[in-house]
């Protein structure tokens, strides 16, 4: 009896652990906002316990837009010991949400930028169900991923009342964009004779690249976007991210530029922190609260 006692005592006291491990975060994972060539399209969503915001800032999970998938668990750990982006912007009263669009090389560039549009939209009608303003949706991403969250800064669209298909009739626009690296002219990439061996997504017909390419799709109302990277970049030169600047300035729409002195397709430890503080910032300055 003793023993059952204490194998009781011992199992309460793990559930305790877990449940304080836990409570700072909650997760809805594989979240379905579509269907294409039999799978489906999926998001997860880690709201935060104490003090949210009730904002969404959504990441986009790509690189060389292959999407890939792991628990969304183990991206938002139960009790980090130090916080990795996900679990800072979450921490910070976020609601993340992580994107997937459909990987290469079965699908482009042209599918994934249609995807994540499809995402947008479909995480706005279900606005309330994740306690988020609608009006209030920021994105982030890195290299590919960066190109995907200045697709939507730049290319989001308002809703068509007059459409058949409910998600088409909600917007696919967004209120703040912070890109690390990001490609901003696909027609530098399309087909490459070299790239393409590693980048099988950027093969597709030439015509289409114009239309996925953030730099010819600026207009004065546009999301204020950060743009960080590093000047010694060789697969993403920084004038990919110069030439979005001066693109943004020329019409109005507020942009900002971090040159990471040193840095090429990714930053060291100390560099990290600077992005992620930046990021985290510019979130906060951009998609706070209209009185």
């Amino acid at each position: 009896m003793s023993r059952l006692l204490t194998l009781a005592c011992m199992f309460s006291l793990v559930a305790t652990q877990s449940a304080r491990a836990e409570e700072w975060r909650t997760i809805t994972p594989d979240v379905i906002y579509g269907h294409k060539a039999g799978m489906a399209l999926t998001y997860d969503v880690v709201q935060p316990v104490k003090s949210p915001k009730g904002v969404a800032v959504l990441f986009m999970m790509s690189g060389g837009w292959v999407s890939p998938w792991s628990p969304p668990e183990s991206i938002v750990r139960p009790a980090p010991k130090n916080h990795n982006l996900f679990e800072k912007i979450v921490d910070h009263g976020y609601t993340l949400i992580i994107v997937r669009h459909g990987s290469s090389p079965y699908f482009k560039v042209p599918d994934a930028v249609s995807d994540v549009k499809l995402a947008i939209r479909h995480i706005r009608s279900n606005a309330e169900r994740f306690h988020v303003d609608p009006n209030r949706i920021g994105v982030c991403g890195g290299s590919a991923g960066g190109h995907l969250s200045l697709c939507l800064g730049t290319m989001g669209e308002d809703g068509d009342p007059n459409s058949s298909d409910p998600l088409n009739q909600v917007s696919s626009r967004v209120q703040a964009v912070a890109a690390y690296f990001p490609p901003t002219d696909i027609r530098e990439y399309v087909n490459h004779e070299t790239l393409s061996k590693t980048f099988p997504a950027i093969v597709f017909p030439t015509e289409e690249a114009p239309g996925i390419s953030p730099l010819l799709a600026v207009t004065s109302d546009d999301a204020p976007s950060l743009l960080i990277h590093g000047d010694k970049d060789e697969l993403v030169p920084i004038s990919h991210s110069e030439r979005q600047k001066e693109a943004m300035d020329k019409v109005g729409v507020r942009c900002e530029l971090i040159v990471v002195k040193g840095a090429a397709h990714g930053f060291n430890p100390e560099q990290t922190q600077q992005a992620e503080a930046a990021l985290i910032a510019w979130f906060d300055e951009h998609l706070k609260a209209q009185n």
